[in-house]
């Protein structure tokens, strides 16, 4: 793993406390947080690219869909984290989905708002093309996994990259505060939800990890094979 890789989700969240508009003083009176219920969309395929959205609190999954109508996650992002940013790379429409996985709130952020904070703030430039190429540095990896990698290869290396992205450590453990379901790293990694529960519990039984619905303790990094 990268240092670059490992600063992504840290970048994100420092974003979100620098562009939600309750935190800037000119744009706090005209701003509304906006609450969405579990599995609506907050935007589909298609859709005017006009804004950057936040996760104040809640569960996003971002996602397209194929030509068979089958449904490809590529991320499920939570509290802090920042989606919809292609709009500022150009994207007119949107090419994904971005739906609720739980009631969700957001703090949305017009394009046009954005680029007057990036004018005002070359840090915040830099850091949002930062954050649009360690988004690709995280797609192009996950790839790699799916083109190359057996299904326990590809969730033992997802949970090392979400350790990298999230984890704290703690002594020679490494704990992952995390609220994702065996589906949800079913549909991360290209394998079944039996797949997942069968390969966690494999790991679980020699001691490598431990897990409950809130979190993920991996028991030391240079073990997990």
């Amino acid at each position: 793993m990268t240092n670059s890789s490992a600063l992504w989700y840290f970048e994100s969240t420092n974003l979100y406390n620098i562009l939600c508009p309750h935190k800037v003083k000119r744009m706090a009176d005209n701003h509304e947080f906006v609450t969405y219920k579990r599995s609506q969309f907050i935007y589909m395929p298609d859709d005017s690219a006009t804004h950057i959205y936040m996760i104040v609190k809640g569960r996003v999954k971002i996602g397209h869909y194929l030509d068979s109508g089958e449904e490809v996650i590529s991320a499920i992002l939570t509290n802090g984290e920042i989606f919809g940013e292609l709009a500022l790379a150009g994207e007119d429409k949107r090419k994904d989905f971005a739906q609720a996985s739980d009631e969700t709130v957001i703090c949305p952020l017009t394009i046009n708002d954005l680029q007057a904070l990036m004018y005002e703030n070359r840090e915040l430039s830099f850091k949002i093309l930062k954050l649009i190429g360690l988004r690709i540095m995280k797609l192009e990896r996950k790839l790699e996994l799916l083109v190359f990698k057996d299904a326990r290869t590809r969730i033992v290396e997802f949970l090392k990259d979400t350790a990298a992205w999230k984890g704290k450590k703690v002594g020679y453990e490494t704990l992952i505060p995390t609220q994702l379901t065996h589906k949800d790293i079913a549909c991360l990694t290209g394998t079944s939800r039996q797949t997942v529960t069968t390969i966690l519990n494999d790991l679980k039984e020699s001691n490598l990890i431990n897990f409950d619905r809130k979190r993920i303790l991996i028991r030391d990094l240079e073990s997990l094979k």
